[in-house]
């Protein structure tokens, strides 16, 4: 496994853009009542920083913290950064009324409890005091995500105070205004503040310590030993004769040994050093005696000196000086040795030699110089070396950030206004909307220019790409006015190097050595004679011979015929074919590429060796192995924020796309030339080809270079690194290292680097960057990782099949989802994604893990509402059930459950039925019939329902109809009439017969309404009906006895509720009811609805009365027929019908009109010829 790739001495830039959220500085205004000098001198803007001491210690709160600012003019930018957490109110704007900051004029410098903050002006000198972050927390476990930063209360401070702020007096022979500062705190607190004079020499005003009384003093240091007291400033200042050559142009300042020693670089390119406990210059040394060929540079005032200091224990004190003479420059390293009598000498360590740059800043560290330039095109140069260790002087390289391509090729079916590629960002409204106001005002600048109302598509089109271009070159603009380098600096615990520019900070990474051979400047590239990718002499000599050809394809290979060759291979062509494209189109170089192709001894050799440092490939998995055992909470917690701050965050993930970015076009170009390589030489490339397909589809996961990056929001890849792979790749690094160990920058983010690009990698066994597009929802990008991979990865192949399958179901594809997800399943068991994924069946441990696979998509499949889906995947588990002869019939009848719960709910009930037949649980199956039974007559779907043939089923669903009709409300459900229409069917009219005579009975005794009586009626004419199609001695229904078939409504004479058979038989009386019965029974019923219908108040009585009180109720309403005819069915005497005749006749005798017009009422009741004789009728 490769923990990490071979490094290179090389650096590259990458830039870290905050681009959540803009700074907002709380500024702080300080005005002293000053006013401005009259021809003030103005000194160009600048930049520094300062690290914490315990920056580079895991558990410490200011772990990866630093402070950096900018000056221009009047003012002081601090923003204090993390890498480990977001610092909250981090950013403070002080503007110092009618000053001007010097060069040189911020200083910070920390304490037990304090950081203090020393800026000097032209004018004033002042000191912040802020909270030391160590002092913010009372614990020292930090756990929040977000952290105040020392610059929270910074607006609370009274900095006009004359605790914080000094005034410089202005001395009697002083013309004009210190040049340049420098600032230090002393043992004791007093802030120091060394100003080089505008007359030569040094003046040191002292504030005393910020938490006592005491009276601001001035010194001034001068060659001669002339003293005069200033009246009103203690201590004394030394004063005396000076020239213009005393000008310093930088100071330094050293604490050592109770003593504080000032360096000052003047012009007359001399240094010297000053020591403040004694007031005198204890050494004075001639720069240019240093300087080899210096003849005429002694006439020249040095304006551009720079001197720079750095301690280490080990070499002690090493001053750096910049001399900047015309047509060069150098850097002569000196070290300070103490010699007798309390005195000191120089001893020269090296004198390096630049280019004619401009240098903006250069940095000092105990063993290298950093320097910072800007050439004659305004392109800034950083290089680094070695001051003690270096081959013939050569600067190591630092690839900075390229400026972004000031034509963008736009392919004629790409949108003018979407001029990059890439659809991986995530959704942020801020940007949408900013994006739309953009998109709103170009259009709308585009439309007023139009002056003829019609124009063709192409002249449109063409509009819009200049409309557009112009767009691009004011963000071009802009960007160039953020990117002014202004400082560089180094950390001295870290080794972390970062540029200080007008609009932002970014980083130097070590560069792995296969993109350093790719972007290696040409001077270099020619120069060097070995590389540490291979231990060969020869194979490396033959691999920088290669990578020169590459020079010459990559140089040969336009914009234009790049794009093209980038969108053949997003459209998944041929990268072959593409390739010989670009070589159809590149014949003037083939003849110069082939000529270096024949000094390699091994081509073939070479290319292997590149191709094998390329990959990414690892047989284990990042960060399986856990954090160290028996690691304390705090250690812990700090591993759990590592690197985990925004800045961080796009630091690391801005790398891992540069790197992608570059090795995608070093495999572009290897690729072309192996094209070239194989038509004159026949050799077997099909190695090379496979290993180039997979490079040159290296998932472009971030944004492309440039502008995008400062105006684009969160990429997928930072999304994957902030939510899971950061802490995988943590517990991998610190899974074998000891707490204590050094945050070094360079070491930790190469690896963080290599091993986040490793989880990314498609080939290697991990699937947790794809987990984290669909636990996110990020369907669109998922979809195209998987597009992108699919024709060359040969690892997860199922996984991205799942994955794929989950994308299309987000967009609505059921059909693509389901042909995926069953693709998926032949690698359920050869894949530790899809293992985990079917490993959580506890419940279903017994099934095989593919039939678990088929449960977790089923119900996937259900919770999207796709039962469709769900039916024809049930379907394909089943066979897979009956291949698989250890698989339990309990699997089997949940997939058929499955099966037919769909069919029933999208209405397809015969094929519900079939399914429920298949079923090989009884008890399952018994459940679906019961389920079959209640929807269809809900939705009275009565005829299907009738219909299905129940083989083997039959006494089931009576039970289950039976159970319901029992059971529910009688007017509400029709159960009764579905099972006296099942019997019909099956023409099993005495069973058809006696429901509907249940129904009857149960109607007369719960129901006693008319409707009920109607419906009464209806029940036993049916029941007579059925037992007439029978023959008469087979005419007869059995009815159990009063009060042993009703105890409990619903009850079953075989069976309980549920249609199971009772433990226990019922005892029961039991009688006969012939044709006869029914029939006596079916005019009862009617005589009581005819009661109700001429006196619907006796409905609810008529209801249970026997044919004797019925009679009597009959002829109390003047019902008399009815009476008559009820007497003759049931043989009862008549005497009650002739006496109610004779006492209503009675009482019509003696009534009035009231009582005759009654009688017309039941007398028109009755049938009058059947009580009338009349000739007729005789």
């Amino acid at each position: 496994e490769k923990m990490a790739a071979v490094l290179e001495r090389s650096f590259i830039e990458i830039c870290g853009f905050e681009r959540e959220t803009l700074h907002r500085f709380r500024e702080v205004t300080v005005n002293l009542g000053l006013t401005a000098l009259p021809g003030g001198a103005k000194f160009p803007d600048s930049a520094g920083a300062f690290h914490y001491e315990e920056s580079g210690k895991l558990l410490s709160v200011t772990s990866n913290r630093f402070i950096h600012w900018s000056t221009s003019g009047d003012t002081v930018q601090l923003v204090e950064q993390s890498l480990d957490t977001n610092l909250l109110n981090n950013a403070a704007k002080l503007r110092f009324t009618h000053c001007t900051v010097l060069p040189g004029g911020v200083h910070i410098q920390e304490t037990l409890n304090n950081v203090l903050i020393l800026i000097s002006t032209n004018q004033s000198v002042h000191r912040l005091v802020l909270p030391h972050p160590t002092r913010m927390y009372r614990s020292e476990l930090v756990t929040e995500l977000h952290m105040q930063s020392i610059f929270t209360d910074v607006g609370k401070l009274s900095l006009q105070d004359p605790s914080h702020s000094a005034i410089i007096p202005n001395l009697v022979g002083h013309a004009g205004s210190p040049s340049t500062s420098t600032a230090w705190l002393s043992h004791q607190g007093e802030a120091h503040y060394a100003l080089a004079s505008p007359d030569g020499g040094i003046m040191v005003v002292t504030l005393p310590p910020h938490d006592t009384q005491g009276s601001v003093s001035v010194l001034e240091l001068k060659r001669s030993s002339m003293m005069q007291r200033l009246s009103g400033w203690m201590p004394t200042a030394i004063r005396g004769e000076h020239g213009p050559a005393d000008l310093a142009l930088s100071l330094a300042v050293r604490e050592l040994e109770e003593d504080s020693f000032i360096f000052a670089l003047c012009q007359d390119h001399k240094l010297r050093m000053w020591s403040f406990r004694e007031q005198a210059c204890l050494l004075e040394a001639d720069m240019l005696d240093y300087m080899p060929a210096c003849k005429g540079v002694k006439r020249l005032s040095g304006q551009g000196h720079r001197l720079r200091l750095a301690y280490s224990s080990i070499t002690g004190l090493c001053l750096c000086v910049y001399l900047a003479v015309p047509t060069r420059g150098q850097f002569t390293v000196l070290q300070l040795v103490p010699t007798d009598n309390n005195r000191y000498s120089l001893e020269h360590i090296s004198s390096l030699f630049t280019t004619q740059d401009t240098l903006v800043d250069f940095a000092l560290t105990s063993t290298d110089v950093w320097g910072l330039w800007v050439d004659d095109s305004n392109t800034t140069v950083v290089k680094y070396i070695s001051f003690e260790h270096n081959t013939a002087g050569q600067w190591n390289q630092v690839f900075v950030q390229p400026p972004p391509e000031e034509e963008v090729h736009i392919g004629v079916d790409q949108d003018p206004r979407i001029y990059r590629r890439g659809s991986e960002k995530i959704a942020d409204v801020s940007w949408e909307s900013l994006r739309k106001e953009v998109t709103v005002a170009v259009e709308s600048e585009l439309q007023s220019s139009v002056t003829e109302f019609e124009f063709s598509q192409e002249e449109y089109r063409q509009l819009q790409v200049e409309f557009w271009s112009k767009f691009h070159a004011c963000c071009l603009q802009y960007q160039e006015a953020l990117s002014t380098p202004m400082g560089l600096t180094v950390s001295p615990h870290t080794s972390m190097v970062c540029l200080l520019k007008k609009g932002f900070v970014s980083f130097l990474l070590p560069c792995f050595a296969v993109d350093h051979l790719y972007l290696c400047y040409d001077e270099y590239l020619f120069s060097e004679e070995e590389t540490p990718i291979t231990d060969d002499v020869e194979g490396g000599r033959d691999v920088l011979q290669l990578v020169q050809c590459l020079r010459l394809v990559s140089d040969a290979v336009s914009g234009e015929m790049a794009y093209e060759m980038e969108k053949a291979l997003e459209h998944l062509e041929s990268p072959e074919r593409a390739a010989e494209l670009v070589l159809e189109n590149i014949d003037n170089v083939i003849e110069d590429i082939q000529n270096k192709l024949q000094d390699i001894r091994n081509p073939m050799a070479a290319m292997m060796v590149l191709l094998r440092e390329l990959d990414l490939e690892t047989d284990s998995e990042v960060g399986e192995g856990p954090i160290t055992p028996g690691q304390s909470l705090n250690m812990r917690i700090s591993l759990s924020q590592l690197y985990g701050s925004s800045s961080a965050v796009s630091v690391v993930c801005q790398a891992v796309c540069h790197m992608s970015m570059t090795r995608a076009l070093f495999c572009r170009d290897l690729l072309i030339l192996q094209k070239l390589y194989l038509t004159s030489l026949t050799v077997d490339h099909v190695c090379f080809r496979d290993a180039n397909l997979q490079h040159l589809t290296v998932l472009e996961l971030s944004d492309s270079p440039a502008l995008s990056h400062m105006l684009s929001p969160q990429t997928v890849v930072e999304l994957f690194y902030q939510t899971l792979a950061r802490k995988l790749i943590i517990s991998q690094i610190y899974c074998q290292q000891h707490s204590s160990s050094l945050l070094l920058w360079p070491h930790m983010v190469s690896n963080v680097v290599q091993l986040l690009a490793q989880l990314l990698w498609p080939s290697n066994p991990g699937f947790q960057f794809p987990e984290c597009l669909m636990a996110n929802c990020q369907y669109t990008q998922l979809q195209e990782y998987v597009r992108l991979i699919g024709p060359w990865c040969q690892v997860n192949i199922g996984s991205c099949r799942f994955m794929l399958g989950q994308c299309y179901l987000a967009n609505g594809e059921g059909q693509k989802a389901l042909q995926c997800f069953q693709e998926a399943a032949t690698e359920v068991e050869k894949e530790e994604f899809l293992m985990r994924l079917t490993g959580t069946e506890d419940e279903e441990a017994a099934s095989t893990p593919r039939l678990q696979y088929f449960n977790k998509v089923l119900r996937l499949l259900e919770d999207v509402g796709l039962p469709e889906l769900v039916i024809q995947l049930a379907s394909l588990a089943i066979t897979e059930v009956t291949v698989s002869s250890h698989v339990d019939s309990q699997t089997n009848a949940a997939l058929w459950t499955r099966i037919f719960k769909h069919h029933l709910d999208l209405g397809h009930n015969s094929e519900a039925y079939e399914a429920l037949t298949q079923n090989p649980d009884s008890s399952m199956k018994l459940d679906c019939l019961r389920q079959l039974v209640v929807v269809l007559c809900e939705r009275s779907q009565l005829q299907d329902l009738v219909q299905f043939p129940y083989v083997n089923l039959h006494d089931e669903v009576v039970s289950i109809i039976e159970s319901r009709a029992r059971g529910l409300d009688l007017l509400a459900h029709n159960y009764y009439e579905l099972l006296y229409a099942f019997h019909i069917n099956r023409h099993n009219y005495r069973k058809a017969g006696t429901v509907m005579f249940e129904f009857g009975m149960r109607l007369g005794r719960e129901v006693r309404t008319r409707l009920g009586l109607q419906k009464q009626v209806n029940c036993y004419l049916a029941a007579l009906n059925c037992l007439r199609f029978i023959r008469p001695e087979y005419a007869w229904i059995v009815q159990p006895a009063s009060g042993a078939m009703y105890e409990r409504p619903g009850a079953s004479p075989k069976r309980n509720s549920d249609g199971e058979f009772s433990s226990e038989p019922v005892k029961r009386q039991v009688d006969i009811l012939e044709l006869g019965d029914l029939e006596k029974e079916y005019i009862l019923s009617r005589s009581r609805l005819t009661l109700a219908q001429h006196h619907p108040p006796s409905a609810s009585i008529a209801g249970s009365a026997t044919a004797e009180e019925m009679v009597a109720l009959l002829v109390q309403t003047g019902l008399f027929d009815s009476a008559l005819s009820l007497c003759q069915t049931f043989r009862l005497n008549l005497i009650p019908i002739f006496e109610g005749l004779a006492f209503k006749c009675i009482k019509l005798q003696f009534g009035g009109e009231d009582a005759q017009n009654e009688a017309w009422s039941w007398l028109a009741a009755n049938q009058l010829s059947s009580v009338v004789n009349t000739k007729e009728s005789r």
